[in-house]
């Protein structure tokens, strides 16, 4: 099996159980307060497949474009580059334009960030060391 298959199963397996912990453990309180523009737990439970699919684009996206750009430099370096590169090209927009277009409080924005950005810093140190040399 390639590097590139198991980063990318690797890649989408950490996004949805770091996705779930986030989001469903410690941002939970936050999101209980905003349930009433939120859909129920059981439309969610309906449309989960959609979060699967995409974890599964996130992965899969994470994993090559990190091969593409992959340099013969130490790895570490590389994988806290690409997730810091990750968060500040997806995470941090993403939540801000949230806050913006929804009323999530930018105190929830904030820690949405900050979560996600580490979980793309843990997926970017885990996919250069499985890319290392």
């Amino acid at each position: 099996m390639s590097k590139l298959v198991v980063s990318a199963i690797v890649m989408f397996m950490m996004s949805f159980v770091l996705s779930y912990l986030v989001h469903s453990v410690l941002l939970h309180d936050d999101y209980m307060q905003m349930q009433s523009w939120m859909r129920p737990q059981a439309d969610v439970n309906v449309l989960f497949y959609f979060i699967v699919i995409a974890q599964a684009l996130f992965g899969v996206a994470f994993a090559w474009i990190y091969e593409q750009g992959r340099e013969d430099k130490p790895w570490l370096a590389q994988g806290v580059r690409f997730g810091i590169a990750i968060a500040l090209l997806a995470v941090a927009p993403t939540y801000l334009i949230y806050h913006v277009v929804t009323p999530v409080p930018l105190a929830v924005a904030i820690k949405q960030i900050v979560y996600d950005s580490i979980r793309v810093l843990l997926m970017g140190v885990v996919v250069a060391w499985i890319n290392r040399s």
